[in-house]
């Protein structure tokens, strides 16, 4: 029987009267209105009013029936399990009779009250929803079919996996054919949802699709020209989607794609030449890119490059008419979350100081206030990485349209000039390095553009470059540089204040020691900053100050350095509450300023460690509340404890043995054990590195703790997680290098991981030369213990240590390696050729290590006898034979 159910007029007056109190502008009034549709939610009938609002109440504004429709909807989302039967299949029946209204508006609201109730596991319960839905689509009626496809579009959006597997008996492999007969259809409307719905179902691969790809492409080609943005825009997402699922498919028609979408990076609307933009960052990824684009570059990069001016819209959004604004706050929402990346031990290489950390601070990222993607960062994005895919060969087609951009007399194409520099700076530096002699210089003066939007985006292209500019004599480039980006820094316009912040701190890392000369004009510089600056950018300047640290190291600890630098550091620490999330940069800028400073920090460290203590203290508190009670406590942000402990460790790095009487007067040690085993990675990892700091710094607090550390650390030399693993593991090695030989109770609890991580395939190279040293500390302390392991580890332990500097470190594990050799021979014998090449590795060894060696390599060349040792070093490349009968004499 269909259910009959009729409002009382009364009830419904009240209804339509929150439902119009609801859209005042007034919060007040929008907050009661919230709590009293919450009371009205223990009426079992109050969903019936909704509905009947929505699809019945013809007389009432469109607005207000929507209204009614998107707040039934949140209660299907919060209390569709409590529905009465009887509300449930009214609201459904209603649904469907109304789904073709003459009103779009009312339309897409009944389509998103249907797929609600549809992700609400009930496209089970509903079995006629989506044959009615399918058979609707064959109305005469265009309301009826619109509405219909409306819906259906979005339950493929929300529901594209169920609809792809057995629970539902794949009826999939009846609505895809049926979809794509409607790419033909007359109504612009009807063709793009058609395109839509299809496209749902491309990522994922559904069989049901790749029966009918070839239909489905052929359906795609012939809406290439569609009149419609819309169904251009599908048709564009489509073949970027493709080429990631169906390369093979679209190969033989290649030529004709990369034509269209040519046409289609440049359409009218700008939707469309986004989604077609995104083709270019997609095939650069296949491995055929290179072979495919190369005959249409000539075509393809000026498009690109001219998809990277801003567009009057953008100017307007950007107020880039505005050219100071620095006295202007900043609104609370444009200051992004920010993360705080936790410490990780690594060893220093004899390369030339280029790290291979991913550099994520180069993207392009340079007007983050418009709507974030748009066309023109989808086109740098896209030369960024073709510039990486054809290297040098990108520049003929480049270099004509750089020297015509990069002096024109209209800032916007100047501007866009600058970002095609700065964006193939990666892929092409090579082939540009002839002509950045000319080039720098230009940028240099554009720095002091007179327009804002050209200063802002010349800092960053020149960041891109700040690797070429220190490899040349300092004067010629490097001090020029700085001293304009200095004044960048102190620019009246804020995005210029951002970008020079952020380019500078990039010069800093590529220039490190080359700054020791500046560093009074550079303080000076950055202190009057802080004056100076708005929230969003203070959090930049901390980084710059950050970076600067790291980059000089003690070159900082001078008292008049110290005397600039504190004081205002110092202000904004006291100025700052415990909750203030402001507290994470100034925590990692004054990390590397202790770590800089050793015992120049001596004087603030005593106020900066209690916080810390107080910050972890707090947390731990928070988060056991929360855990007895989470309904009453809420979690804390963990964030605050791990940045703490990170500070902890740069004071302990930087003060050595001055920290032990904070340590001796706090609970540090009690807190730290709770740390490390707490379930959140990051923690770890940060309590690790601590436990580390603290061993090296002020051993005799943390010996009493060491037989309920060391269980801990063994569970945690896992390397799911690479950087909890590497900062215990590299706890490890300095924990028995105090201990000697009392670590002998605790090499059983360590040295198997340690052994299968050192052997493990793709292990990170920082993990497996800390595991090294790890491995021959123990083995220094207790060789008696792990020398019968050595025939395990000795290949793997040697080919990674063989990069890695001099240090004390190296120094210690290699003892440790001579030491095993010495009690288990016969475990080197097979591996020699490694030993060897280790051994050479170093420039100048300690003169007793040196002995060691020489006493091992001949060792092995007596037992082995003269014409064996021959054949044997006849094996080893020509360096390394010369070397070792240089330094050893074999």
């Amino acid at each position: 029987m269909e259910y009959e159910w009729k409002p009382d007029e009364q009830g419904l007056q009240q209804i339509l009267q929150l439902l119009k109190e609801s859209q005042s502008p007034d919060t007040t009034i929008q907050r009661t209105v919230q709590q009293k549709l919450e009371q009205l939610n223990q009426y079992p009938d109050f969903n019936n009013y909704l509905i009947f609002v929505l699809t019945k109440l013809k007389s009432e504004d469109e607005p207000t029936r929507s209204l009614s429709g998107l707040i039934l909807k949140n209660n299907v989302k919060a209390h569709f399990q409590n529905f009465p039967n009887g509300v449930t299949d009214f609201i459904k029946s209603e649904c469907l009779n109304n789904i073709g209204d003459s009103s779009p508006l009312i339309r897409a609201t009944v389509g998103i009250l249907i797929t609600t109730i549809a992700s609400k596991g009930e496209l089970q319960n509903w079995p006629d929803l989506l044959p009615k839905l399918c058979s609707l689509l064959d109305s005469e009626d265009y309301n009826t079919c619109e509405g219909a496809f409306g819906a259906l579009q979005k339950i493929c959006e929300d529901s594209a996996e169920i609809l792809d597997s057995d629970v539902l008996d794949r009826p999939l492999n009846i609505m895809i054919p049926k979809f794509l007969q409607f790419f033909k259809h007359s109504s612009p409307k009807i063709r793009s949802h058609a395109v839509a719905c299809v496209n749902q179902f491309i990522i994922s691969r559904t069989q049901a699709l790749m029966l009918h790809i070839d239909s489905f492409i052929e359906n795609l080609f012939a809406l290439a020209g569609d009149e419609e943005p819309e169904v251009r825009k599908n048709v564009c997402r489509a073949l970027v989607m493709l080429l990631e699922v169906r390369m093979d498919r679209l190969l033989p028609h290649m030529h004709n794609i990369v034509e269209y979408m040519l046409q289609r990076t440049q359409d009218q609307d700008e939707n469309v030449a986004l989604e077609a933009c995104e083709f270019w960052l997609t095939l650069a990824e296949q491995p055929i890119c290179k072979d495919v684009l190369m005959r249409h570059l000539p075509k393809l990069i000026p498009v690109l490059v001219n998809g990277m001016k801003y567009s009057d819209i953008d100017i307007i959004l950007l107020k880039g008419d505005v050219e100071e604004d620095e006295t202007i706050p900043d609104s609370e929402q444009d200051i992004r979350p920010r993360f705080h990346r936790s410490r990780t031990v690594a060893q220093q290489h004899d390369e030339d100081g280029i790290e291979e950390e991913d550099d994520d601070d180069d993207e392009i990222d340079d007007d983050d206030t418009i709507s974030d993607w748009n066309l023109r960062k989808c086109s740098a994005a896209a030369l960024d990485v073709l510039a990486n895919v054809y290297r040098d060969e990108l520049l003929p087609h480049i270099l004509p349209l750089l020297k015509e951009l990069l002096f024109h007399h209209e800032w916007v194409v100047k501007e866009s000039g600058i970002l095609v520099l700065g964006a193939i700076a990666e892929g092409c530096m090579q082939g540009m390095i002839p002509y950045l002699p000319e080039l720098i210089p230009h940028l240099i003066q554009c720095l002091s553009d007179k327009k804002a939007l050209v200063r802002s985006i010349t800092c960053w292209t020149l960041s891109r470059y700040a690797h070429w500019v220190v490899s040349q004599p300092p004067d010629t480039y490097l001090k020029p540089l700085m001293t304009e980006l200095l004044k960048r820094i102190l620019d009246s316009n804020k995005r210029v204040q951002e970008a020079a912040c952020s380019a500078f701190a990039t010069l800093e890392e590529e220039a490190c020691t080359e700054l020791v000369p500046y560093l009074a004009y550079i303080l000076d510089t950055l202190v009057f900053a802080f004056s100076k600056y708005q929230h969003k950018n203070l959090l930049i300047l901390y980084d710059a100050i950050g970076t600067l640290a790291d980059s000089v190291g003690h070159h900082l600890n001078k008292p008049e350095y110290i005397q600039m630098l504190m004081p205002p550091l110092i202000q904004k620490w006291n100025m700052l509450k415990d909750e203030d999330k402001d507290l994470f940069p100034l925590l990692e800028c004054l990390s590397s300023v202790a770590t800089a400073l050793q015992s120049g920090f001596l004087p603030y460290c005593e106020p900066v460690y209690q916080r810390c203590v107080n910050l972890v203290q707090k947390t731990l508190a928070q988060a056991m509340l929360n855990n007895a009670q989470p309904d009453q406590y809420e979690a804390p942000d963990k964030d605050f404890m791990i940045v703490a402990l990170d500070l902890l460790s740069g004071l302990a790095e930087g003060l050595g043995g001055n920290i032990e009487q904070l340590v001796a007067r706090s609970n540090i040690l009690t807190l730290m054990y709770q740390c490390m085993q707490d379930k959140m990675p990051e923690v770890r990892q940060s309590s690790f590195a601590l436990l580390g700091d603290l061993t090296k710094a002020c051993f005799q607090h943390v010996k009493p703790c060491i037989a309920d550390f060391m269980p801990i650390l063994g569970t945690n030399l896992n390397p799911e997680f690479i950087s909890v693993c590497n900062n215990a593991t590299w706890a490890i090695g300095e924990i028995s290098i105090q201990m000697g030989i009392e670590m002998q109770p605790y090499i059983p609890m360590v040295l198997h991981q340690l052994v299968e991580i050192i052997n493990r395939p793709n292990t990170p190279k920082t993990l497996l030369e800390n595991t090294a040293i790890t491995i021959g500390r123990l083995g220094y302390v207790c060789p008696q213990e792990v020398a019968p392991m050595l025939q395990q580890f000795i290949r793997p332990w040697c080919t990674s240590l063989r990069n890695i500097r001099d240090n004390e470190e190296k120094d210690s594990a290699f003892r440790g390696i001579c030491t095993m050799i010495s009690v288990n021979p016969s475990g080197v014998i097979q591996d020699f050729i490694f030993f060897c090449d280790a051994v050479a590795s170093w420039i100048n060894p300690k003169d007793d290590l040196r002995d060691m060696f020489c006493k091992i390599l001949h060792g092995f060349k007596n037992q082995v006898g003269d014409e064996n040792w021959r054949r044997f070093s006849d094996q080893f490349p020509l360096p390394l034979k010369e070397r070792l009968a240089a330094f050893y004499g074999v």
